[in-house]
């Protein structure tokens, strides 16, 4: 088991915060940009 402190970190495009990996995002997170579905629906 991980910490949470030690799982990969990206800065969302829309909002500017931080958010951790997922085990959801596993297969496709270097095409990860939103840290959720309200940042990625108000992208510019």
């Amino acid at each position: 088991m991980r910490k949470k402190s030690d799982l990969p970190q990206k800065t969302c495009a829309t909002c500017g915060r931080p958010f951790t990996w997922r085990k959801k995002w596993a297969k496709v997170w270097d095409a990860v940009r939103y840290c959720s579905d309200k940042c990625r629906g108000t992208r510019n």
